[in-house]
């Protein structure tokens, strides 16, 4: 009993062992075709195949020992000499049922050169005229096959349109980003000017967001019109657009899922991010003087390609001409029209329909 045993034991380390030399075997084999292009690889494979074969003698050991079937073994011994070890084209040589006939490819390409309309109007067309159903593939084949080319649609490039608000303070955009856990910068920036105000606070608040509009309308040198923001919960809380109606400025919030709405601010975040923020320490007690002095870098030195290399400041000034003083802009501001907004776009625009429908 116990030599029994002994023999099983044995002849399953010795099936391990050749299971584990196939396996090796089979590994660098596979990894040396695999790293050279397909077509190299593959014959190098077959090669391997084929010198096992004459090592073993055998088609059916030869066919084990490389992991294929017999078929593709003897396939390739009987094409090794003749053929030669490459792939074969496999296109066939002719369609069995062609879904045209000569009437269809002179209609379509009729259609083609008085029309000059891609594959998907002839469809169509020959559908609403002729009554005939064909697919876009069909199309396609027979406009190849009559060496038609792509119809190339020319399109006048058209530089991008910068737009930007009149005089300075007549819209200003405002958005929190957050640089890291507990660093949340607060940023206003003047449409017209891209002059900007910046400051971090720990947390995203409707009070944080009052302290930065003092610190705005502070720093500031135009009045402030409008302020536009997107729809995040510190801008719509009470008492921020109370301050606001206090203020005589009118608030704008711009659409949910609409960064582009609010694209200078955004853009100027990144530029925040790619060359304040890059070198600076935020662990750092200091970091707002730090953000400060990165700020007046910003609008009083730093060039800007949308200005035509100018400062905010100097495009400020020379646009300050035409920005009203407090006075006039308090004047302007009608309390009747700027309500209380909600942060759900649908209910605020269901609510401002609904007082128009009102007034009527």
């Amino acid at each position: 009993m116990e030599r029994t045993k002994t023999v099983m034991v044995r002849n399953i380390r010795y099936s391990y062992g050749y299971v584990e030399i196939l396996r090796k075997r089979l590994f660098s084999v596979t990894h040396s075709f695999l790293t050279l292009p397909m077509s190299a690889s593959q014959i190098q494979a077959r090669q391997t195949w084929l010198a096992v074969y004459k090592q073993v003698g055998s088609v059916s050991v030869a066919a084990r020992r490389c992991g294929i079937a017999r078929s593709t073994l003897q396939r390739w011994i009987k094409r090794q000499t003749i053929e030669g070890l490459a792939d074969h084209s496999r296109r066939p040589h002719r369609l069995a049922h062609q879904k045209f006939d000569s009437q269809l490819e002179e209609l379509v390409l009729q259609i083609r050169d008085t029309m000059n309309v891609g594959k998907i109007r002839i469809c169509s067309f020959l559908f609403q005229q002729h009554s005939i159903r064909v697919s876009a593939s069909t199309v396609a084949r027979i406009l190849t096959k009559h060496q038609r080319e792509p119809i190339k649609r020319y399109r006048k490039s058209q530089p991008p349109i910068r737009y930007s608000r009149p005089v300075p303070g007549d819209r200003v955009q405002m958005d929190v980003c957050k640089i890291a856990p507990g660093i949340y910068q607060y940023t206003a920036i003047d449409d017209c000017s891209r002059f900007k105000i910046l400051y971090t606070y720990q947390r995203r608040t409707a009070a944080n967001s009052i302290n930065f509009l003092d610190r705005v309308l502070e720093q500031f040198v135009y009045p402030i019109q409008r302020i536009q923001t997107d729809r995040g919960r510190e801008f719509f809380a009470y008492c921020f657009q109370e301050k606001l109606q206090e203020y005589c400025i009118k608030f704008r919030p711009i659409k949910p899922r609409s960064p582009h709405l609010n694209g200078k601010v955004e853009r100027s975040q990144q530029t925040d991010l790619q060359e304040f923020y890059r070198t600076a320490d935020l662990k750092d007690p200091a970091l707002n003087d730090r953000l400060a002095e990165w700020q007046f870098y910003y609008n009083y030195q730093r060039p800007h390609s949308s200005l035509q290399g100018k400062t905010p400041a100097e495009a400020a000034a020379e646009k300050s001409a035409g920005s009203p003083f407090w006075d006039e802009v308090i004047a302007r501001y009608d309390p009747k029209k700027e309500p209380i907004r909600v942060q759900s776009y649908k209910r605020d625009k269901k609510l401002k329909n609904f007082r128009k429908r009102a007034k009527t």
